[in-house]
């Protein structure tokens, strides 16, 4: 193999690993709010994506992303308002079978509404046989808006918890629910802020990758297990290692391939996803409370 093939096998598990990575953000940016998992996490990523398509015709292809981006941010709301905060004595188990549910329902209501044909956003610059050669390597202007993209959502989101009031609260409430709620936080709030930020960027992320891997109705649940993969592979909660360990999982899958036929491809997530959750729960990065889920 030489070094041209090395470096496009690379840069593709880079790419879909920055996807898995920005998705497990998502799960951990409700788990810190909540202590739950939102299992219809795929569904907003597929959500945004065919919404953009639709949008598309219609309106410029930026507008089209925001119109799917803000649509998929109003259901992970509704998700909120309608289905977990009004659940009394929420349990884990409870609010896993109403994200799960949730999730079953978006994807059959996608098929009802847009069918079974698969759809993609145009590329946003060039076409499919425009490449750019990176070191003997061919890379598609769209995998640059990937990185791209992906990078941006992950700066952004770890700088608003770092440094923004709003951020600190949604920490605080991670960090002690009813002590946060004691210093005047208003937690039911954050939660719902939570899952709309968790809902637009996975939708951003789909709309980024539409073009490369196309879309369809049931195109969410395969990345939601990988994103789920990667957020307990680097330890539920922190987002800094799910991005590490989105992009170790993205390089695995693509490097399968030279040992394993391609059908065993998205094994590989799965195989992971188990031996961590049999070796060390908590993840890899994760404290010994980031194994042990509990409902707010």
């Amino acid at each position: 193999m030489n070094i041209e093939l090395i470096l496009q096998f690379i840069l593709a598990g880079i790419t879909v690993g920055s996807i898995y990575a920005v998705t497990a953000i998502g799960y951990n940016i409700v788990y810190n709010a909540t202590g739950i998992i939102n299992f219809a996490q795929g569904e907003f990523l597929m959500l945004g994506a065919m919404t953009a398509i639709a949008f598309a015709p219609f309106l410029p292809l930026p507008l089209a992303i925001a119109a799917g981006v803000v649509i998929a941010a109003m259901s992970g709301m509704l998700l909120d308002f309608l289905f977990i905060r009004r659940m009394k004595n929420p349990t884990v188990l409870k609010l896993t079978i109403i994200t799960i549910s949730l999730s079953i329902l978006m994807r059959e209501a996608a098929l009802h509404i847009w069918d079974e044909k698969v759809r993609s956003l145009p590329y946003f610059t060039g076409n499919a046989i425009s490449t750019l050669n990176l070191f003997g390597a061919r890379v598609s202007y769209q995998t640059l808006w990937v990185l791209g993209g992906s990078t941006l959502m992950m700066v952004a989101l770890s700088l608003f918890f770092k440094y923004t009031l709003t951020g600190k609260a949604m920490r605080a409430c991670s960090a002690n629910r009813k002590a946060a709620l004691l210093c005047g936080i208003p937690a039911g709030k954050l939660t719902t802020l939570a899952f709309v930020l968790a809902a637009a960027t996975a939708a951003f992320a789909g709309c980024l990758m539409s073009p490369i891997t196309s879309t369809q109705y049931d195109c969410g649940t395969p990345l939601a297990i990988k994103g789920f993969a990667a957020a307990v592979f680097g330890g539920l909660g922190n987002s800094g290692a799910a991005v590490a360990a989105g992009i170790i999982i993205g390089l695995l899958e693509t490097f399968s391939v030279i040992f394993l036929p391609a059908a065993y491809k998205d094994a590989v997530s799965i195989a992971l996803l188990l031996i961590v959750l049999f070796i060390r729960p908590s993840g890899l990065f994760g404290s010994r409370e980031a194994g042990r889920l509990k409902a707010f």
